[in-house]
C-alpha cells in the first residue's frame, strides 16, 4: 500500500469518526435551566425622603446591620406630642389615686384615670415603634443586590428601598418531559453545568411541579411546543458558584442499585 493510500484512508477514517464523537456528547446534553434566587425586600411602613444609604450594591451584610434612614421628623413630632398627652395622663391618675386614698375621690374618676393613662401610654408606644422603623434593619444575611430609592429620593409606603439575596436563597430551575419524571425524587442530587464554572457543582432536589406545563418559550419548534414538560427546582450546594439569571445544564446522577 502506498503511503498516499494509506493517508487517504486515515483521513477517511476521521472523518468518520468525528460525527460520531459530536453524536455521543450530544446523547445526553442534560436538562436545560436557569440560575433563580428568592430575593428580601427591604421597605419602610410609610412614605418619606432617604437621608442615609449605608450600603452599596454588592456589600456583603449580617442580619441585623443598618441599611438606610428615612426621615423621621413627623414621627418625632408625634411621639412629643404622645409623650405630653402622657404626662397629663399621669398627673390625672396620680391625683385620682391620692384622692381616692383620703376618700375624697369616687371610683369612677380613678378608673376614668387609669384608662386615660393606659392609652396614653399605649400612643407613646405606637409612636416610638413608627420612630424606630424609620431606619431599615438587614433581616437576613446576604448580598445588596439592588437598590430602587437613593439618598433625596421619596419612598412610598412599603415600597422596597433595596433587595437582600440570602446564599441559601438561590435555586437552579429546569424543566423535564414527562417520561423522565420517574428517574427523579424529592431530595435527589443532581449534576450542574455552566460555562466556565466549577466541576462540583450539584444541587439538591426540593420542588416537583405537580402540574404539567408547555416548554420554555424560548424553544420556539411547533413539534416542542406541543410537549409536556414539569418544573423543577433544587438548591445549589456551592451558590457562590452561580450567578442569578445564569444558563445551566442540568444532569441526573446515578442511583445505586
Amino acid at each position: 500500500m502506498t503511503s498516499s493510500r494509506f493517508l487517504l484512508r486515515v483521513i477517511g477514517a476521521l472523518l468518520l469518526a468525528a460525527p460520531l464523537a459530536s453524536c455521543n456528547e450530544s446523547k445526553n446534553p442534560g436538562y436545560q435551566g436557569w440560575v433563580e434566587a428568592d430575593m428580601i425586600f427591604v421597605s419602610p411602613d410609610e412614605p418619606g425622603r432617604v437621608i442615609k444609604l449605608n450600603v452599596r450594591e454588592g456589600d456583603q451584610v449580617r442580619e441585623g446591620a443598618a441599611l438606610y434612614s428615612i426621615d423621621d421628623d413627623l414621627q418625632r413630632a408625634d411621639l412629643n406630642q404622645n409623650n405630653a398627652t402622657l404626662a397629663n395622663a399621669q398627673q390625672t391618675y396620680d391625683r385620682a389615686a391620692a384622692l381616692s386614698k383620703t376618700g375624697s375621690g369616687t371610683q369612677a374618676n380613678l378608673d376614668a384615670a387609669v384608662s386615660a393613662l393606659r392609652v396614653a401610654e399605649a400612643r407613646v408606644n405606637t409612636s416610638q415603634t413608627r420612630l424606630m422603623r424609620r431606619s431599615g434593619f438587614a433581616p437576613v444575611s446576604g448580598s445588596i443586590q439592588q437598590i430602587y430609592f437613593r439618598e433625596g429620593e421619596m419612598v412610598p409606603a412599603q415600597r422596597p428601598v433595596l433587595s437582600i439575596m440570602p446564599p441559601g436563597n438561590m435555586k437552579v430551575r429546569f424543566f423535564v418531559p414527562e417520561p423522565d419524571l420517574p428517574k427523579l425524587a424529592l431530595g435527589d442530587e443532581v449534576r450542574v453545568s455552566c460555562d466556565n464554572c466549577a466541576g462540583d457543582l450539584t444541587a439538591r432536589i426540593y420542588f416537583l411541579a405537580t402540574q404539567a406545563e408547555y416548554t420554555p418559550p424560548v424553544i420556539y419548534s411547533l413539534d416542542e411546543r406541543n410537549k409536556l414538560v414539569y418544573l423543577v427546582q433544587a438548591r445549589p450546594n456551592k451558590p457562590e458558584g452561580l450567578r442569578v439569571g445564569q444558563p445551566v445544564s442540568v444532569f441526573l446522577k446515578a442511583k445505586a442499585p
